[in-house]
């Protein structure tokens, strides 16, 4: 497995998501049920993760709006 093949499978936990978006868990979850961020996917009965991939996305399309002057 190359290391974009691992990236795009790698699941991260909410300590990672939080320090790599810098928003608090009730933002997140805010963005989750508005449809302007990634949902999470269920590993247990009180457990969830990302996939890194649609993070890092979620975080590309943030920098492209706000390059782009569009609204975010």
């Amino acid at each position: 497995m190359d290391a974009k093949s691992h990236s795009k499978s790698r699941i991260i936990r909410w300590p990672e998501v939080h320090e790599r978006v810098g928003y608090c868990r009730t933002n997140i979850y805010y963005l989750i049920q508005s449809g302007d961020f990634p949902s999470p996917i269920k590993l247990g009965s009180r457990a969830v993760g990302w996939l890194e991939s649609d993070v890092e996305n979620w975080i590309e399309s943030r920098i492209e709006q706000s390059r782009s002057g569009g609204e975010i």
